[in-house]
């Protein structure tokens, strides 16, 4: 579900396999129990949660 909700005291982090590069990447942060993301290229951008089960099956899936 898209936020457009201001975190300041969100601490975003981008994925270790991001080059730095301005390419295509998403940064997570951890707002527990749920997990925000948003495009790296664009914070200000509304973001989207997901719930912690959802996020463990997305990144059971992308793990693979």
């Amino acid at each position: 579900m898209p936020n457009s909700r201001k975190l300041p005291e969100a601490q975003w982090r981008k994925s270790s396999y991001s080059r730095g590069t301005g390419g295509d990447c998403v940064e997570v942060a951890d707002l527990t129990p749920h997990m925000a993301v948003r495009d790296s290229k664009n914070p200000t951008a509304p973001y989207v949660t997901f719930s912690a089960t959802a996020w463990a099956g997305f990144l059971t899936h992308a793990a693979k």
